[in-house]
C-alpha cells in the first residue's frame, strides 16, 4: 500500500453526490494516543473562504465527536469498494464500546496529524476552520426538524480545509 499526494482539483470524476450519499465516508480524528471513526453520508465538499474544504456533521452523542472536537485535524476516507460492511458497522457501533478497527479489519495509518485507514482509496486531510450546532431556530423549512430530528439531537457541522489529499495506489 502506497499512499500518492494528489492536488484536489485534479478529481475530475468526483461526484460528491453520489460518493457521500451512496458510497458513505469514515470521518476519523484522533491520532496514535487514540482515535474513533464513525461512518457519514451526509456532508459536502467545495470551496469557501477561498479553500478547497470538506463539510461534515456529527450528532452530540457520537463518541468521534469527543475527538473532532479535541483535534486541529480530521480525516475523510472514501473506502475502496467491497467495504461496506465496514462502513455500516461503523455507523452503526459505537467507539465507546467496541474497538471498531479491531472488529472490521480497518487497518489504521497516521498521517498528518489524524488517522486514516489502509482500505481507503481517498483520502482528505482536514484542518478545522470553522464548527457551529445547527440551531433550529434558523431551519426555513421547519419539517426537516420533526423527520430528521424527533430527539432534538442537532448536529455540529465542521468545516475543514482540505490541507492535503492522496489517493491509495
Amino acid at each position: 500500500m502506497a499512499l500518492k499526494e494528489i492536488d484536489i482539483k485534479s478529481l475530475e470524476n468526483l461526484n460528491p453526490f453520489s460518493k457521500i450519499a451512496d458510497e458513505w465516508f469514515l470521518v476519523t480524528a484522533g491520532d496514535e494516543s487514540g482515535f474513533n471513526t464513525m461512518t457519514a453520508s451526509w456532508g459536502s465538499l467545495g470551496t469557501m473562504w477561498g479553500k478547497s474544504v470538506a463539510v461534515t456533521v456529527i450528532r452530540p452523542q457520537r463518541y468521534t465527536k469527543e475527538f473532532i472536537d479535541k483535534s486541529d485535524y480530521f480525516s475523510i476516507s472514501f473506502l475502496k469498494d467491497g467495504n461496506k460492511d465496514k462502513l455500516n458497522f461503523c455507523g452503526t457501533k459505537s467507539g465507546r464500546d467496541f474497538d471498531k478497527a479491531k472488529e472490521t479489519g480497518l487497518v489504521p495509518m497516521f498521517v498528518n496529524n489524524t488517522t486514516t485507514f489502509e482500505q481507503a482509496e481517498l483520502i482528505l486531510i482536514c484542518r478545522k476552520v470553522f464548527a457551529q450546532d445547527i440551531d433550529p431556530e434558523c431551519f426555513l423549512d421547519k419539517t426537516l426538524i420533526d423527520r430528521w430530528y424527533p430527539e432534538k439531537d442537532f448536529h455540529t457541522a465542521y468545516v475543514g480545509e482540505v490541507v492535503k489529499a492522496y489517493q491509495n495506489i
